[in-house]
């Protein structure tokens, strides 16, 4: 990133950027800065964006060797191509030497390290990962945010707004600017305030059922699933996402016997350490064979449903019984 913020600063650009990782709220802000810093607005002659499968790459290839217009610099974005993972080989071999005005921004979630096309764009450009960040960044960012608007908020209300939001900073971004609004004419943010405007992500309640689950809260845990079902989400994506958490659980449960601790065991599951300690905690309510046998439950819970021997709503409805008893 400060790689990127030197180029914009000093005006001088490498020719291909490649920008990826899960955190899509900076790839979309240096992304949207780049394009900003290398070229004029409103220049649509000189701009090409092209976004998701199936890009023709002999028509980019094209439009690079295309002289820009009243310009020394073309500039050509190509986002979630998943030309970085496999079919790549021909832009890869063009950006070995490009044309001298064609300027390459390319967004990915996803990448394979091991491509031909990443090693050019390593090789020839600036590559940056931008991966979901810690607790310590997030903090950090909202804190700043709310210092901007003229108000506090304590530590333990600044967690459970994180707790609302989940890690993801567009989340966090939208449900703040809501919290803003809300607290107009207040010198500080309330756990209140939070609980009554801010939205809680689907993962969330999820993760509150499971606790109920563990806890034998069966009321509880049956509430949560008719809030989500009053929410519009489908019985069989529920079923998901409780088998998602059973088995990320599974797997935390193992790691953690291992012995790595909660940041190691988050960068192998996918979940920053803030996370990855509330995972824990969780998994160790539950013995590692009732874990197992509760993912076994889920996979027979949609065999059910798909094989017509049950109604979807029915079937999770009464795997959350069986296992809140």
């Amino acid at each position: 990133m400060q790689r990127i913020n030197g180029d914009i600063k000093s005006g001088e650009f490498r020719q291909i950027y490649l920008l990826y990782g899960e955190e899509a709220y900076l790839r979309k802000q240096y992304r949207d800065r780049l394009r900003a810093a290398m070229t004029e607005a409103g220049d649509t002659m000189n701009y090409s964006y092209f976004e998701g499968k199936g890009i023709s790459q002999g028509a980019v290839i094209d439009l690079a060797e295309t002289l820009p217009f009243f310009a020394d610099k073309r500039v050509i974005i190509l986002e979630d191509s998943g030309l970085f993972k496999h079919g790549g080989e021909q832009l890869a071999e063009y950006l070995s030497a490009p044309a001298q005005s064609a300027y390459f921004i390319f967004v990915e979630t996803e990448v394979d390290r091991r491509s031909k096309l990443f090693k050019i764009a390593s090789l020839k450009g600036t590559v940056v990962e931008f991966p979901v960040q810690g607790e310590a960044t997030l903090k950090k960012w909202i804190l700043g945010m709310i210092k901007k608007e003229g108000k506090q908020i304590t530590g333990p209300a600044l967690n459970y707004f994180l707790e609302k939001t989940g890690t993801d900073m567009e989340n966090i971004r939208k449900e703040l600017e809501k919290l803003m609004c809300y607290c107009l004419g207040k010198d500080a943010v309330l756990e209140q305030d939070i609980e009554e405007i801010c939205t809680k992500r689907v993962s969330s309640h999820i993760f509150d059922m499971i606790n109920a689950i563990a806890d034998k809260q069966q009321k509880k845990a049956l509430d949560l699933y008719y809030d989500l079902l009053a929410l519009k989400e489908p019985a069989m994506r529920i079923l998901f996402l409780i088998t998602r958490q059973f088995n990320m659980l599974m797997q935390v449960k193992e790691l953690k016997a291992k012995g790595y601790d909660n940041k190691i065991i988050g960068a192998k599951i996918g979940l920053s350490p803030f996370i990855a300690g509330k995972y824990i905690a969780q998994a160790a309510k539950f013995p590692g064979p009732y874990l197992r046998e509760a993912l076994e439950a889920c996979i027979e819970a949609e065999e059910s449903v798909k094989t017509g021997r049950m109604n979807d709503i029915m079937s999770v409805e009464l795997l959350i019984v069986r296992y809140s008893r």
